[in-house]
């Protein structure tokens, strides 16, 4: 099912990109240089990809700082041709540092006179701090048509790996995500968290904030349990605080039964990644 927006202001292009003009005040930075700072944005969907991006008018960008890019790519964003390369103060002032092929155009007409630039935090280039109004935001804009709820429930959830179960609750906070499957958090008291060892790796989220993960080290013989299978976010953002400190996990590599019923694994974007990790 697509999650691509289809509200009446959403303009579409001949190259098939989705866009629509944005009200929120939106700068991007690269270290302590503000490289935009737009109140005119746009919100770009490019086809196949499920989140969206911002291209600003050329006003409201420093492109003072953009040089043709050295290296422009090729086959990447909706058939763009013109890349540029960054460049910010380096020391010294002579020696700068060149962030490459940082920003673009898009080949369509609508969006003629616009810049995008990459996120650091999605991609590993481009501009490292984004914010909405006063509020940092990162990997990715939030999308005005998806929703994001965490409500407290009285269902009983129970999680199981290979026959053990390690998750037993009638206290979960399911969160639901427009495009997910519902996610189940629940109080780390209800958790066997001892059969799971914590791992260096992390995640961002422009709804949900930063995600700390755990690893599957059960005693059981678990063929195919990929790592990074358990998650928790210590500092949730403010719209669901309520998951703050709980525990979930993938719905597509474990089994969970909800009052009394056993749900299907899900397929999802995080299916092919999950099974490409190594296994344990």
């Amino acid at each position: 099912m697509s999650t691509f927006p289809t509200a009446p202001d959403v303009r579409s292009t001949p190259e098939g990109l989705l866009w629509e003009p944005s009200e929120r005040w939106v700068r991007g930075r690269t270290g302590d240089v503000t490289v935009v700072d737009s109140r005119h944005p746009v919100l770009v969907w490019e086809p196949g990809v499920p989140v969206p991006l911002y291209a600003f008018p050329r006003e409201e960008v420093r492109e003072d700082l953009l040089r043709p890019a050295r290296n422009p790519p090729t086959g990447t964003h909706t058939g763009s041709r013109i890349f540029y390369d960054l460049e910010v103060g380096g020391e010294p002032p002579e020696n700068p540092e060149i962030l490459e092929n940082a920003a673009w155009t898009f080949p369509a007409d609508d969006l003629a006179g616009h810049i995008a630039f990459e996120w650091f935090r999605r991609v590993g280039r481009g501009l490292d701090h984004w914010y909405e109004e006063e509020e940092e935001i990162f990997v990715h804009p939030r999308d005005p048509h998806k929703r994001v709820d965490a409500l407290p429930s009285g269902r009983h959830v129970r999680v199981e790996i290979g026959g053990t179960v390690v998750a037993d609750t009638h206290h979960p906070v399911l969160l639901f995500e427009t495009g997910l499957p519902t996610r189940y958090y629940i109080p780390r008291e209800d958790v066997r968290l001892e059969l799971f060892e914590p791992t260096d790796h992390s995640t961002g989220c422009p709804y949900k904030g930063t995600a700390a993960y755990w690893s599957w080290r059960g005693e059981a013989d678990v063929p195919g349990i990929p790592p990074n299978i358990v998650w928790s976010y210590p500092e949730p953002l403010p719209a669901v605080g309520a998951v703050k400190d709980l525990v979930a996990f993938y719905n597509e590599a474990v089994d969970i039964t909800v009052d009394g019923a056993r749900l299907e694994r899900p397929v999802t974007g995080f299916t092919k990644t999950l099974s490409a990790r190594p296994s344990r």
